[in-house]
């Protein structure tokens, strides 16, 4: 079975349409300049986000992010509740996790995007 997460910048969503599916914000701390108000009803899930020590450790240096996504993974390793609200979820249909960084490439969106789709098909290999 396929299932469909994607990421998005959340200063585009705030000023676009809403995806269809759920919407997650995943950072750890709350986007700069973005009222609570604009997005009410979304869940934010901030023990998904990586640590303060590992997100001042990347500090968004493309260089180390293959590191921090081998470190970011064992954290999440650590904190599976924290992602079951997404993983229930995703397994109902589509759903969209909302992060804050520039960088679309190398971010922890990204990171956490690809372990919730090797987790989900692991469940369903494992069934």
């Amino acid at each position: 079975m396929g299932y469909d997460i994607t990421v998005e910048r959340v200063y585009d969503e705030v000023r676009g349409d809403r995806p269809p599916g759920a919407l997650f914000l995943v950072d750890r701390l709350w986007p700069r300049g973005v009222r609570k108000s604009a997005l009410e009803g979304v869940p934010w899930v901030k023990e998904a986000g990586p640590s303060s020590e590992l997100r001042t450790w990347f500090g968004h240096d493309p260089a180390r992010f293959e590191e921090f996504a081998r470190r970011y993974r064992a954290e999440l390793a650590d904190r599976p509740r924290a992602l079951e609200p997404i993983l229930e979820a995703a397994r109902r249909g589509p759903v969209t996790l909302l992060y804050s960084a520039r960088d679309e490439e190398h971010n922890q969106a990204v990171v956490l995007r690809d372990h919730l789709l090797e987790l989900l098909s692991s469940q369903v290999g494992g069934n």
